[in-house]
Parts: structure tokens; C-alpha cells; sequence
């Protein structure tokens, strides 16, 4: 595991979105969120009224995980200018 991120010692965007955890917990948000607004969204397809939207399906899921990890980076970097 890698030290905290802080001001003489900053890490990218990428560095920190890639670690310290953020994957596991963008991917937890993105899977309980995109799975309510899936069900929200493609009620229809549950039915059997419609065809599943594979683009739609993935973007609902890319970016609550998108959300998560530029949350997290960027209070990790906000952080790491405090201390």
C-alpha cells in the first residue's frame, strides 16, 4: 500500500484513481447505482416490451463509476494540499 498523497509528495490523477482502494469502491457505487437506474431506465426490456440497450446499459454503469472515482481523486488531492 502506498503512502497518502500530500503536498511534497503528489501523485496523478491516474495513480490515484488506480489505487489506494478507489476501484473496489468506484465499482460498489457502480454497481448498486447503475443497477437502480437501470431498473429505472430499462423497465421496459424487464417487461418484455423492448429490446435492451447495450449503450445505454454501459453508460449507466460507467458513469456513476466515473462520479465515484473523480470524487474520491479529487478529495484525496484536496487533502493532500492541507496537509
Amino acid at each position: 500500500m502506498s503512502t497518502p498523497p500530500t503536498a511534497k509528495n503528489p501523485e496523478s490523477w491516474a495513480t490515484l484513481a488506480l489505487g489506494h482502494g478507489v476501484p473496489r469502491r468506484s465499482l460498489l457505487v457502480a454497481l448498486v447505482v447503475g443497477t437502480i437506474l437501470n431498473v429505472i431506465n430499462q423497465s421496459d426490456v424487464l417487461w418484455g416490451n423492448a429490446d435492451i440497450d447495450s449503450l445505454k446499459l454501459g453508460l449507466t454503469y460507467a458513469v456513476p463509476y466515473l462520479v465515484a472515482t473523480y470524487g474520491a481523486v479529487t478529495a484525496y488531492r484536496r487533502l493532500a494540499r492541507r496537509r
